[in-house]
């Protein structure tokens, strides 16, 4: 058995084991859908909801990890579920659409600018 901002720290939930402990005192972690403090013990088979400014993940503890390792040793220590991928992809792709509006020069349009504005109202 291993404490919760322990075992979300070594799987690279979090950068540090005090982000990983203030998420679960803000109510960001679900320990087999309850609220989980940060030294509730998991073991394997335990399923839990992480928010993360990355996203929210759902995932089942396959191992338990004291230690921060490499990220590749990290991704053996749980499995997402498939909701839970298709939910972060959606999201995603809509962040990606959002951006092309993010774009738009806030100031005001140039002489060029002007020009293709007044032909495309038909004024010239």
């Amino acid at each position: 058995m291993s404490r919760i901002d322990k075992y979300l720290w070594a799987a690279r939930f979090f950068k540090t084991r005090s982000l990983a402990t203030k998420a679960c005192e803000l109510g960001r972690v679900r320990l087999n859908h309850q609220l989980a403090k940060p030294a509730r013990d998991v073991k394997a088979g335990d399923m839990l909801h992480v928010q993360t400014p990355g996203g929210d993940f759902e995932i089942e503890v396959l191992a338990l990890g004291e230690v921060r390792g490499p990220a590749s040793e990290a991704q053996k220590l749980y499995r997402e579920t498939e909701e839970s991928k298709a939910e972060r992809a959606k999201l995603a792709a809509a962040r990606r659409a959002m951006s092309e509006f993010e774009k738009l020069d806030p100031g005001r349009p140039d002489k060029r600018d002007r020009r293709r504005i007044r032909e495309f109202r038909g004024r010239d």
